[in-house]
């Protein structure tokens, strides 16, 4: 339960910085480095590796958990659930399609290797992170109408760091699978999820 926890917890963040990108045209450098970086470690030794190893990098995902599957209806955004629910039917049916995610590996090679000469957040690798967004995630159907200020939307910049963030959401999602994340949790193990989020938490504080 705590790497699902720390899992659904990236995919939940991710989602609040792809809508914060899209309203606002900003983005936390740190977390956007931090979700960048969990693309290309694809051999981590154990579930908060991904994540820089720092329980605080996935603050925001854990406070997301604790607003919208606590009780209070006020604190839920629609929008920020849909992203979600998007980002994880794209997960099915990417793991679905064997030579879609043959292709996927290829391409996060590529970008390991250029990640030696770039910096994570540098626009070279956002272009990269983006198109392979682009060229193997999109085609899957279902795609993600991402919502937002339209000055915001048109920026290119915003656009390969929205998409980059998108395949980031699709990592985390993948990560939340293997370690026995399932959807119907969300619903019947909801309190369980709240619980070890909240406990997550306090360990931050």
């Amino acid at each position: 339960m705590n790497d699902q926890t720390l899992t659904f917890a990236a995919i939940c963040q991710i989602a609040s910085m792809v809508q914060t990108i899209a309203r606002k045209g900003t983005v936390d450098n740190q977390q956007l480095a931090t979700m960048l970086k969990s693309i290309t470690i694809t051999s981590p030794e154990n579930t908060l590796e991904v994540y820089g190893g720092n329980l605080s990098n996935l603050k925001n995902g854990l406070n997301v958990i604790t607003s919208h599957l606590g009780d209070d209806t006020k604190q839920k955004d629609p929008e920020l659930t849909r992203y979600i629910v998007s980002l994880l039917n794209l997960e099915r049916r990417l793991t679905k399609n064997k030579r879609q995610l043959a292709a996927l590996g290829e391409r996060i090679d590529q970008t390991q290797r250029q990640s030696e000469h770039y910096e994570i957040d540098s626009p070279q690798l956002l272009a990269s992170f983006a198109s392979i967004y682009s060229d193997l995630i999109s085609p899957l159907g279902a795609r993600i109408q991402v919502a937002g200020e339209p000055v915001n939307l048109k920026q290119e910049s915003n656009q390969h760091k929205i998409r980059a963030l998108l395949l980031a959401g699709i990592r985390s999602a993948v990560l939340w699978r293997q370690v026995g994340g399932k959807r119907r949790n969300i619903l019947f193990a909801r309190s369980k999820l709240l619980k070890c989020a909240n406990q997550l938490l306090s360990e931050i504080y």
